[in-house]
């Protein structure tokens, strides 16, 4: 659906793609909304008209460099910003750097790295980065590295509401449908035991919603949930 749908006070999602369902949430701020997340290159245009339809796209920020997330970045033409330690890879190869397409099912090898190739636009240029404690919109930044070295979310503490990114997952990427908070596979890790530690983070702060970077969203007691992955 490209359509903008109300998540909460300010916020709406657009989530594309199929099988893999990717969402990318547009957060009111200074007449237009700040876009985090971008889908991939095929995807970027709708996100912009349905940023276009509440006032157009004021910044797009990237919670990780993977092509999922920042291939459709450039269609927005909107100021392009991550965490600091994210930046080298947003700038450079999207993180492919670290992936292991070995440690998938031998099945899924090919067709994954296919796609991952097709959903990037390439390298962008970074305006500006942010770290820990960084306001968007009147959410803050919330640094999950893991997944990325520079992976993050955005907490907004009024209501307890988390846009993750992928700092924890509810799919297998060789089955991608919705199932229960998981480790984001080590495939496409930077470090799995930092996403351990980043998911203890997520949950510390007892979040009432949780949506992912894919499907969702995450509801009841998120916090157990989340203290549940392995």
């Amino acid at each position: 659906m490209s359509e903008p749908i109300p998540v909460a006070d300010g916020v709406w999602r657009v989530t594309l793609g199929y099988p893999l369902k990717i969402n990318a949430f547009l957060i009111s701020e200074d007449g237009g909304v700040a876009v985090f997340d971008a889908a991939s290159r095929q995807l970027g245009p709708k996100i912009r008209t349905a940023a276009d339809s509440l006032g157009g796209a004021t910044r797009v920020i990237l919670g990780n460099a993977h092509a999922d997330h920042r291939g459709g970045a450039r269609a927005l033409g909107a100021p392009i910003q991550c965490h600091l330690d994210e930046r080298a890879d947003v700038e450079g190869d999207g993180g492919v750097h670290y992936f292991d397409y070995k440690a998938l099912p031998f099945f899924a090898r090919p067709l994954t790295a296919h796609l991952m190739g097709s959903w990037d636009d390439g390298p962008l240029a970074v305006d500006k980065t942010l770290q820990e404690g960084d306001a968007v919109g009147d959410f803050e930044v919330v640094h999950l590295p893991g997944h990325g070295p520079g992976c993050m979310g955005l907490w907004r503490a009024s209501n307890r509401l988390a846009l993750s990114n992928d700092c924890f997952a509810l799919f297998d990427p060789a089955f991608p449908r919705a199932g229960k908070p998981r480790i984001p596979h080590p495939a496409f890790n930077w470090s799995t035991e930092r996403v351990r530690e980043s998911i203890a983070k997520l949950a510390a702060l007892e979040p009432a919603t949780c949506w992912p970077g894919h499907f969702g969203p995450l509801t009841g007691d998120v916090a157990s949930q989340l203290r549940g992955v392995r």
